[in-house]
C-alpha cells in the first residue's frame, strides 16, 4: 500500500504533464491511469514494472496526430485514441502470433539514440514553457536557436516558478529517503499560485480540469487515417515493448523470476485498447518509475492496483485542485523526467567499444533533432533492419588449423599463430549459417582462398555446423561450388552436417552431386579421410 501511494504520487504529475506533451487536455494524462496500472498487474509477468504513460509515446502520438491536420480538439482527441488503439490491437497481435523475440532486434545504441533524442526534443520543447515565451517553430535545432534569440522576453515569474521546481525535483533525487519530488513540486505550485495569484502575473496555468469517470468511446477514424496512423503505432509498439521489456528483465534478474515477452505483449495490447477506449494515452513501463515502486516496497503487483484504485479517487474528487496549477511547473517535470534519458555515459561506452555501432546511436539521434521525431524513428527502425543484414550477410569463414598437442581439435588461424594447416587441406569454418543473403559471399571467398593458396589444395572441407537448415539458394551455390573446384582439381565435402541440411541436401540434388561419401558428421573425420596421409600439420 505505502509503494502503490508512493508511484500514484509520482505518476498524477507526471500524467497531467505527459498529457500535454501529447496535446491532450490533463485529464487524458489521469485517465490512462485508471486502465492501465490495473491492466498489466492482472497480465503482466513482471512484479514490479509499472506501465503508465511515457513521455517518448507522447510525443509520437502529438506528432503522428499533428500529421493529420485535425480541425479541432474533438478530431484531435479521436486521432490520438485511435493511435493508443491502433498500437493496442498490434500488441496483442503479435503477443498471440508469439512475436516477442523481435525486442532480440533492438540494437540497444540506435535505441538509445532514439531516447536520447526524443530526451533532447521534449527538453526543448518544455523551455518555452519553462521560460514563459513563445515556442519557435521548425526542428530541435530551429527551436533552440529561437529560444536564444527570445530569452530577453522571459516572464520573471514564470522562470521563477519554472527554475524553482526544476532545482526542487533533482534535489529530491538526491536526498535519502526517495522523497516524492514530484508530487511535493506540484502541491506547492498549486498552493503558491493560488495565494499569490500569479496567473496575474502572466504565469500560465492549466485551468479547469473536469471530474468525474470517463466515458468508454471508439473513435470515428476514416480508413485513411487508419493506414496513416498504423505506421507509426508500429513504430511506437517497437519503441514501447523495447523500454518495458528492458524494465521487466532488469527486476526479473535482481529477484530471480521469469519474463515470457509474448504475455507481455499481450498485458501492454490490453493496456493500451482500454487507455484508448478512454482517452488516455500511449502507455509502457517505465524502468523509473518501476525502480520507484520496488524503491518503495514493492514486491508484487499489489501496489499499482493500490494505485489504480487512487487514481479513481483522484478523478472523481481532486481534480478541481489543479485548476491553478502552473505550466511552468509541468514543463520541469517533463523535463526533470526526460532527464534520465539523456544518455551520455552509454555513448561514451559505445565510442570506447565498437565506433560503428556508437555512429549509426548518432545517426539516429540527428535524425530526430533536425528531421523531427517521426523521420527519426524511421531512421532508427531502418539502421536496425540494415544492421541485421548487414552482420548477416557478412559472415566469418574461419580458416582452420590443428590445434598444437591435439591432432582431432582445430581452430581460427588468424586468431592463433601457433596453430598449423593442414597439408594438402583447406578446412574451413563457416561461423554464421549459410542462407541466400550471404551464399554468394561465401563462395567467392572459398574460390579466393583457393586461388590465393601457396599450393593447391587437394580439397576444401566446409563445416556447416552453424546450419540448422538449408533455403534453396544456399544448395544452388554448393551445388555449382562443387563444379567449379572439381574443375579446377580440387574436392570439396561437407562437414558438422545436421539432420535436417542433409534431408534438404537430398532432395535438392547437392547430395548427389557431392556425393554421400563427401558428407561427415565431424571435421576431423573429413579430414582425415579426405587428407590422410597427409593430415598432419605443416610446420610453418
Amino acid at each position: 500500500m505505502i509503494a502503490g501511494a508512493t508511484i500514484w504520487g509520482l505518476l498524477v504529475p507526471e500524467m497531467i504533464a505527459y498529457a500535454g506533451l501529447a496535446g491532450l487536455p490533463p485529464q487524458a494524462g489521469l485517465y490512462t491511469l485508471l486502465v492501465t496500472l490495473a491492466a498489466y498487474a492482472v497480465l503482466g509477468t513482471s512484479r514490479h514494472v509499472v506501465v503508465a504513460g511515457t513521455s517518448g509515446a507522447a510525443v509520437l502520438v502529438a506528432s503522428a496526430v499533428s500529421d493529420q491536420g485535425p480541425s479541432g480538439p474533438a478530431e484531435y482527441a479521436a486521432l490520438a485514441a485511435g493511435t493508443v488503439m491502433i498500437a493496442g490491437a498490434l500488441f496483442l497481435l503479435a503477443g498471440v502470433l508469439r512475436l516477442g523475440f523481435i525486442a532480440q532486434f533492438l540494437s540497444r545504441p540506435i535505441m538509445a539514440g532514439f531516447v536520447f533524442g526524443l530526451a533532447l526534443f521534449v527538453t526543448v520543447s518544455q523551455l518555452p514553457k519553462l521560460l514563459g515565451i513563445e515556442k519557435g517553430t521548425g526542428d530541435s535545432v530551429s527551436q533552440f536557436v529561437s529560444l536564444l534569440a527570445h530569452v530577453g522576453d522571459a516572464n520573471g515569474a514564470t522562470v521563477a516558478v519554472g527554475v524553482s521546481a526544476l532545482v526542487l525535483l533533482f534535489a529530491a533525487d538526491r536526498l535519502p529517503g526517495r522523497l516524492p519530488g514530484g508530487l511535493i513540486a506540484l502541491v506547492l505550485g498549486i498552493v503558491l499560485s493560488g495565494a499569490l495569484h500569479l496567473s496575474r502575473h502572466g504565469v500560465a496555468i492549466v485551468g479547469e480540469v473536469p471530474s468525474g469517470l470517463p466515458s468508454m468511446q471508439v473513435p470515428d477514424l476514416a480508413a485513411g487515417d487508419i493506414a496513416a496512423l498504423a505506421a507509426v503505432a508500429a513504430g511506437m509498439v517497437l519503441v514501447i515493448f523495447g523500454e518495458s521489456l528492458g524494465a521487466a528483465q532488469t527486476f526479473a534478474t535482481k529477484y530471480g523470476y521469469e519474463i515470457d515477452p509474448n504475455q507481455e505483449m499481450i498485458a501492454l495490447g490490453v493496456a493500451n485498447l482500454g487507455s484508448g477506449l478512454v482517452g488516455g494515452l500511449a502507455a509502457g513501463g517505465s524502468l523509473s518509475q518501476s525502480a520507484v515502486n520496488e524503491g518503495a516496497g514493492a514486491r508484487s503487483e499489489a501496489s499499482p492496483l493500490v494505485a489504480a484504485a487512487l487514481a479513481i479517487v483522484t478523478v472523481i474528487a481532486l481534480t478541481p485542485l489543479f485548476k491553478n496549477l502552473p505550466e511552468a511547473v509541468l514543463a520541469a517535470l517533463i523535463i526533470h523526467a526526460v532527464s534520465h534519458l539523456w544518455r551520455i555515459g552509454a555513448f561514451r561506452q559505445y565510442w570506447a567499444e565498437r565506433k560503428m555501432e556508437f555512429w549509426l546511436g548518432i545517426a539516429t539521434l540527428a535524425g530526430v533533432l533536425i528531421l523531427d521525431v517521426l523521420p527519426g524513428l524511421i531512421i532508427g527502425i531502418t539502421t536496425m533492419l540494415l544492421l541485421f543484414i548487414y552482420h548477416a550477410s557478412r559472415p566469418h569463414l574461419a580458416v582452420l588449423g590443428v590445434v598444437p598437442g591435439l591432432s582431432s581439435a582445430y581452430g581460427d588461424l588468424e586468431y592463433h599463430d601457433d596453430y598449423e594447416p593442414t597439408a594438402d587441406l583447406l578446412l574451413l569454418r563457416l561461423e554464421a549459417p549459410l542462407f541466400y543473403a550471404n551464399a554468394d559471399l561465401v563462395r567467392d571467398r572459398i574460390k579466393r582462398l583457393v586461388g590465393s593458396a601457396a599450393v593447391t589444395p587437394r580439397a576444401v572441407v566446409l563445416d556447416v555446423g552453424a546450419n540448422g537448415e538449408l533455403d534453396i539458394t544456399s544448395a544452388e551455390m554448393l551445388t555449382h561450388l562443387v563444379g567449379t573446384l572439381r574443375r579446377a582439381g580440387v574436392d570439396l565435402a561437407l562437414a558438422e552436417v545436421h539432420a535436417p541440411v542433409l534431408k534438404m541436401a537430398r532432395i535438392t540434388g547437392v547430395l548427389d552431386t557431392l556425393g554421400a561419401d563427401h558428407v561427415f558428421r565431424t571435421l576431423d573425420e573429413a579430414a582425415h579421410a579426405l587428407g590422410a596421409p597427409n593430415v598432419i600439420p605443416l610446420r610453418r
